[in-house]
C-alpha cells in the first residue's frame, strides 16, 4: 500500500488545470506514435502548431462547462448529460474552426469536460472535490451511457463496441475513469517531470483497450503496443527507447490517441488526490 501526498489545489482551478494538462501532453516529447515537440507522429493531418491552434480555441470552455456544471448542481446527475453535451458541440466546433476540420481534441473535449462540469456540480453543492467525488460524479453523469450509445447505431466507436466490446472513451468515463484511477494514480509520485509523464503514459498503453489503436491497426496493433508498452516497463527503460518505440509506430502507423486523453486526465486528477487515500499497487495484467 501506498499514501499518495495531498497537493490539492482550490477547486475553482480546475478548469486552468484542464488547459495545462494539454499543453503538458502536447509538449512531451517523444510520445509513441503521437503529436510532440519533435515530430507529428503518425499523423498527416496535424502537427505541433495545430495542436496549439486547437488547445487556445478551446481553453475558454472548460471555465463554461463547470460553470454549467455549478448551475446545475442539482440537475439528477442522469439529466447532466443531456444539458452538458449542446455545449461540448460547440466546443468541438470551435476546436474544427481552429484547425480546418481536423479533429485534434474531441476526446480531451470528452473527458476534461466532463471533469469540469462535476466539479461545478460539487462546488454548487458544497461538497469536497477531490479525486475520488470528481470520478465519481463524473460516473452517475454518464450511467448507462455505454448501453444508450454504442449498442444500436452504426457509428464508427458502436462498429467496434458491437465487434470487439471496446467501449472506448465513453466506457472509461462511466468507469469513473478506472483506468486511470486502477493503474496510473498510484505510481504518479514515484517519478517527476518528462519522466513521471512518460511513465504514466507506458503504463496507459499497456493497459488500456485503445481504440485508436484499433481503428488504425485492428486487435494485432493494439496488442503489440500493450505488449511493447509493458516491455518497457518491465526493465529500466531511458528516453531512447521511448524514440525507438516511437519511429515503429510511426512506421506502423499506429497512435495510441486514447491513452493520450487518459494522460491529460491523470494529470488533472493527480492534484486532487486526498493526502489520506491508500492506493494497493496493481501490477499489469
Amino acid at each position: 500500500m501506498m499514501v499518495l501526498p495531498n497537493s490539492q489545489p482550490p477547486a475553482d482551478n480546475l478548469p486552468a488545470k484542464a488547459v495545462r494538462a494539454l499543453q503538458e501532453e502536447l509538449l512531451l516529447t517523444p510520445k509513441p506514435g503521437l503529436v510532440d515537440a519533435h515530430n507529428s507522429g503518425a499523423h498527416h493531418d496535424m502537427d505541433h502548431t495545430l495542436f496549439t491552434r486547437s488547445i487556445t480555441a478551446i481553453s475558454p470552455w472548460f471555465e463554461r462547462f463547470q460553470q454549467l456544471g455549478q448551475e446545475q448542481a442539482y440537475l439528477p446527475a442522469d439529466e447532466q448529460l443531456s444539458t452538458l453535451r449542446p455545449m461540448g458541440l460547440a466546443c468541438e466546433q470551435a476546436m474544427f474552426d481552429a484547425t480546418g476540420g481536423v479533429n485534434t481534441h474531441q476526446g480531451g473535449i470528452f473527458s476534461l469536460g466532463l471533469l469540469c462540469c462535476a466539479a461545478g456540480r460539487l462546488i454548487g453543492r458544497q461538497q469536497p472535490v477531490d479525486c475520488n467525488a470528481l470520478c465519481l460524479e463524473v460516473s452517475e453523469i454518464c450511467k448507462g451511457i455505454v448501453g444508450r450509445e454504442l449498442t444500436t447505431n452504426n457509428s464508427a466507436s458502436a462498429r467496434l463496441y458491437q465487434a470487439f466490446s471496446l467501449s472506448g472513451a465513453r466506457g472509461e468515463a462511466e468507469s469513473g475513469f478506472a483506468t486511470v484511477r486502477h493503474y496510473v494514480l498510484p505510481y504518479w509520485y514515484q517519478d517527476h517531470g518528462n519522466r513521471q509523464r512518460h511513465h504514466a503514459l507506458l503504463r496507459l498503453m499497456a493497459v488500456n483497450a485503445d481504440t485508436n489503436l484499433v481503428s488504425r491497426g485492428g486487435l494485432e496493433g493494439l496488442h503489440h503496443v500493450q505488449q511493447a508498452a509493458r516491455q518497457l516497463l518491465n526493465r529500466a527503460w531511458e528516453v531512447i527507447d521511448i524514440y525507438k518505440m516511437d519511429h515503429e509506430l510511426i512506421q506502423r502507423n499506429l497512435s495510441p490517441g486514447g491513452s493520450a486523453d487518459l494522460l491529460a486526465v491523470a494529470t488533472v486528477l493527480a492534484d486532487y488526490l486526498p493526502a489520506t487515500t491508500e492506493y494497493r499497487l496493481r501490477t499489469l495484467p
